[in-house]
């Protein structure tokens, strides 16, 4: 079913457009809440002539919009968060812990049109975007780093010496186990000699 926006819907469209929808999405959701309305030939003509009057002030939407976009270059997150000894992230980072460092960095934006393409479960730089208008979208640059990182490094450590540990007690008992093997021997020998002498 084609219906017309009355307002922004993540992952579908924006204010004013039509688009086709699965009929109960449509009739079960949208249009009873007011997100949208039937579009109708009626509904077309008459949002089409709305479009025609509004022109110049969507212009001016646009044009605040890039003006907003300005306000992101040279931004670049760092988002901390607790990382498994595995270098794994506990949970995963999102739209929402993206939108939380922008509004800690003093950008107040709708949590709304901020979103991250992939899937982030693991440390490393990731881009998350932010969609300011249909046509203008922000690309932000973000880095996951472990908040945990010294815990880590120290567990890290205290695993490499209780290896380096067990090694050399693995060395020292194999030496010793070596050396007994070698005494009898000698011992075999020295009683053999003995009755050779006589």
């Amino acid at each position: 079913m084609k219906i017309i926006l009355k307002e922004d819907i993540v992952n579908l469209g924006f204010k004013n457009d039509v688009v086709e929808v699965k009929n109960g999405y449509g009739r079960n959701y949208l249009i009873p809440t007011g997100k949208a309305v039937l579009a109708t030939p009626s509904a077309l003509k008459i949002h089409a002539e709305n479009m025609r009057q509004q022109a110049h002030k969507l212009a001016k939407v646009k044009a605040d919009a890039e003006e907003a976009a300005k306000a992101f270059e040279g931004v670049s997150l760092t988002i901390p968060v607790k990382v498994s000894p595995t270098g794994t992230i506990y949970g995963s980072v999102g739209a929402a812990q993206v939108h939380e460092a922008l509004l800690a960095a003093g950008h107040n934006v709708d949590r709304k049109i901020v979103s991250v393409h992939e899937s982030v479960k693991t440390i490393g730089k990731y881009t998350g975007i932010v969609r300011l208008h249909k046509e203008v979208a922000v690309e932000i640059p973000f880095e996951v780093i472990a908040e945990n990182a010294e815990e880590l490094a120290a567990e890290r450590a205290a695993r490499k010496a209780e290896e380096a540990a067990h090694q050399a007690a693995l060395a020292a008992a194999k030496a010793a186990e070596e050396g007994a093997e070698e005494a009898p021997a000698e011992g075999e020998a020295a009683a053999e000699e003995a009755p050779a002498a006589e």
